[in-house]
């Protein structure tokens, strides 16, 4: 379980994409839901940029309960431009909680693991990458991997 802040900002600057469309959110949307399977877990997942969801999908068995979370991680990223899983680990390292340290509300930030900052070079962040479903770090993992993937393939197809 990756829980240094250094390391966890090293992977945000590796996840990038020099692009993002919506033909990327689909197949990034569907890695995650492949990989998901392949974990036997079933996760809400959502692909939002600049405000607009350009893939969300409920496995069978999520709730909606599943969608506040990723709403409230998704504020998290939205806010902080880091991921939630970072986040949570930072205020933890702070010895604070989201509310003390930035007096928000936490109904609607979550700084628990599963959202990732969708970050475009040159650009910045831009969206996020978000699922609910398993433990919090294991959320944050599937993400992780889940980029890496389509960052691969989008590598090999240049």
């Amino acid at each position: 379980m990756i829980t240094d802040l250094n390391e966890l900002l090293a992977q945000e600057h590796e996840l990038q994409f020099e692009q993002f469309s919506t033909d990327i959110a689909w197949q990034l949307g569907c890695i995650i839901k492949q990989k998901a399977e392949a974990k036997g877990a079933e996760v809400a997942i959502d692909i939002t940029l600049n405000g607009h969801c350009l893939f969300s999908y409920a496995m069978a068995n999520t709730t909606v309960d599943n969608q506040e979370w990723i709403a409230r991680k998704r504020n998290v990223v939205t806010r902080y431009q880091h991921s939630s899983w970072y986040m949570g680990q930072y205020f933890k390292a702070k010895g604070k909680t989201i509310e003390q340290a930035s007096f928000v509300d936490p109904k609607q930030y979550a700084p628990f693991g599963g959202s990732f900052p969708l970050i475009i070079k040159s650009v910045g962040v831009v969206g996020t990458i978000s699922v609910s479903g398993l433990p919090q770090y294991e959320d944050h993992v599937l993400v992780v991997e889940s980029i890496q993937a389509m960052l691969l393939a989008i590598n090999e197809r240049h």
